[in-house]
């Protein structure tokens, strides 16, 4: 990890991350100067309008741009190191594996025999992580965009430096949809591990009905597995994006199984949703028989009791992915709401 930055307040310029000078502590009496100091320690996402969620800083440890976004790694004092694309909180070192082991272990443990996974996204690193895991896999493609992001997250995120150095991973840097669309290879798993989808980036294209007909689906080999990270599912934002990807995805699959997840540090109910042609037919006790035989080392949040419960939505978000009309086209989508601000004196 590399040291903090200089001291200053670090704020969001243009969606991104700029270095202030400090403010003039010479003029501040001892009491008003800790009082500023304690209130400038703050990183800040801003949630809608009239909401935003405050994460406490110890330190920014490090920030940077690509000309695809905007890049930050900070140290929170509850969450531990946070990292931070385009405002927007990515995962954090205390919770991480929840949003991980969701994504990936569902498709996986569900699929007979998988062997080969394409990643969509994952810079991180973390998805690659996970899949490495299950020892029935043979090879794994991770797709990224983002040449800067993958170098940051290699150089940063220690814990998935094992991963990036296996030579089973075999690291693209491309556009997902293009590098889908002219390869010759089909796969067990596809997983979307994307940003969410945000008006005027280019993430949105990948969770429309034209994308996972024609590209996903035809990749896929059979029995194959597809499962796409869909953002909130809470009472009060799973109409955001979530009831509407899972409704796109029965447009294209014949089955279609959505689950979610507490994340602590989302401040939130995480969505996924996994979809295929055959039937999602294993219970809680043959999936932990799976998990014991192809996973290596203990699962952290999962189980296959948890698995299961995890695919039993409250009653109004049920009643939403039921009813549900909306299916994501290039010209009619669906977009997350907000960017965040980093602060650190």
């Amino acid at each position: 990890m590399v040291g903090a930055v200089q001291e200053g307040i670090v704020r969001e310029m243009n969606g991104g991350f700029e270095v202030m000078s400090g403010y003039d502590r010479s003029s501040m009496a001892p009491k008003q100067q800790q009082m500023r100091e304690e209130e400038s320690k703050w990183y800040e996402e801003e949630i809608d309008d009239d909401l935003k969620l405050c994460y406490a800083l110890n330190s920014v440890l490090h920030r940077g741009a690509s000309k695809y976004q905007e890049i930050a790694l900070i140290d929170t004092k509850h969450f531990g190191k946070a990292l931070i694309i385009d405002g927007k909180m990515q995962s954090t070192e205390v919770d991480e594996f929840i949003y991980h082991e969701s994504l990936i272990h569902p498709p996986l443990l569900f699929h007979p025999n998988p062997k080969t996974v394409f990643i969509m996204g994952g810079g991180e690193g973390s998805a690659a992580r996970e899949v490495l895991r299950h020892n029935t896999i043979h090879r794994v493609v991770m797709c990224d965009i983002d040449q800067e992001v993958v170098d940051f997250c290699r150089t940063y995120l220690t814990v998935n430096w094992d991963a990036f150095a296996s030579d089973k991973l075999c690291l693209i840097i491309n556009d997902a949809r293009a590098e889908l669309e002219k390869s010759r290879e089909k796969f067990d798993v596809i997983v979307g591990d994307l940003a969410d989808p945000v008006e005027g980036g280019p993430c949105y294209q990948l969770y429309t009905k034209s994308f996972y007909q024609h590209i996903v689906k035809p990749k896929l080999n059979d029995r194959g597995v597809f499962v796409t990270q869909a953002g909130p599912a809470g009472v009060l934002t799973h109409k955001e994006v979530f009831s509407s990807i899972y409704n796109t995805l029965r447009h294209v699959f014949k089955y279609v199984k959505a689950y979610t997840a507490h994340v602590p540090s989302f401040a939130d109910t995480w969505g996924w949703v996994m979809a295929s042609d055959y039937p999602f037919s294993l219970n809680a006790q043959h999936i932990n028989e799976r998990i014991k035989e192809r996973i290596d080392g203990e699962l952290v949040y999962l189980s296959g009791e948890s698995l299961i419960s995890s695919t039993i939505l409250n009653k109004s978000v049920y009643q939403s992915l039921l009813n549900e009309t909306h299916v994501y086209t290039e010209d009619d989508a669906r977009f997350i709401y907000g960017h965040g601000r980093a602060r650190c004196a």
